[in-house]
């Protein structure tokens, strides 16, 4: 005789689980009202789901942050919608990653996802396999990055972008009211311009050279420009590549706020003891290949 599943016995084990109650019904169902053996039914089916989800193209998602003691964490968790980034219970998800970086340290993702997750007794892993069956989606921990010191974070469009910037700052300029604002707005800056160097000292030297080429042949392929000496030619460079600078090197961009002060000079204002050291701008989703949906082409399969 099947044994009889109360809504209690189905609620506990939602809670459990987090797994809709139709799911935790019939899991019930099928091991006859035994809790733990409905919970490993259902994390089995975690795993079946997991793999068959795993080669849809999961492009959305958020960028979770996690800052304290000194420890700043930023995670990009993926999704296949827009729709289940803004889920609770994915969010909570990448937060939780968050944390757990932010306390064990991981080599790299593999090493985290072989990690604990939080205080259960389930793998990171384990954990991502369960919300791919209680979301229904294709969900992946693509990346991390993990900075130590003095560091600020800022998030922009609710995980979009996630930014973290470490300062080298004596207590004095800590504990300036000032800083935190400052520290703030080159975030903002960070998140805004997407740059793609601290300066311009850390700019490769073959791309300097690769951009000047490039230059002086858009310089030399302008009749006005036909028969002006090399010198000015090598002027008309240097001032391009300053250009260059401004608009790929954080501290040599102009800060969007007040244009009569780069960064570098920004940050000067807490003191000449201030440096910036590194940033980390983490966008959801870059360089992953979106699908494209093509509705006239799918509703015409549909009628074949």
């Amino acid at each position: 005789m099947a044994a009889v599943i109360s809504a209690k016995q189905v609620q506990a084990l939602r809670e459990r689980t987090g797994v809709g109650m139709m799911k935790c019904k019939e899991a019930l169902i099928a091991t006859d009202g035994d809790m733990e053996k409905a919970v490993d039914m259902l994390r089995e089916k975690g795993l079946a789901a997991a793999e068959k989800k795993a080669s849809r193209i999961a492009a959305e998602g958020v960028i979770a942050q996690y800052n304290a003691d000194g420890v700043a964490v930023l995670v990009e968790v993926n999704a296949e919608t827009d729709f289940v980034a803004k889920n609770p219970q994915f969010k909570e998800f990448a937060e939780n990653i968050a944390k757990v970086v932010h306390a064990n340290n991981p080599a790299d993702v593999e090493a985290l996802l072989n990690m604990k997750y939080l205080d259960s007794d389930v793998t990171v892993e384990d954990a991502r396999k369960e919300k791919v069956l209680v979301i229904g989606e294709n969900i992946q921990i693509r990346r991390f990055v993990r900075i130590e010191g003095h560091v600020f974070n800022y998030n922009h469009g609710d995980g979009k972008i996630g930014v973290l910037v470490n300062f080298d700052a004596n207590d004095a300029a800590l504990a300036n009211p000032e800083f935190a604002t400052v520290a703030k707005n080159v975030c903002l800056q960070i998140a805004a311009m997407n740059p793609a160097y601290q300066s311009k000292e850390n700019v490769p030297a073959e791309i300097i050279n690769k951009e000047k080429e490039i230059l002086l042949a858009q310089i030399k392929n302008d009749p006005k420009n036909a028969n002006k000496p090399e010198a000015i030619l090598e002027k008309m460079i240097g001032g391009k590549i300053n250009k260059y600078y401004t608009e790929n090197c954080l501290l040599q961009q102009e800060l969007f706020l007040d244009e009569s002060f780069t960064i570098e000079k920004y940050i000067a204002t807490m003191g000449k003891d201030v440096k910036l050291v590194n940033f980390v701008r983490m966008e959801r989703g870059e360089g992953i290949e979106k699908r494209v949906d093509n509705f006239a082409e799918e509703v015409a399969n549909m009628t074949k």
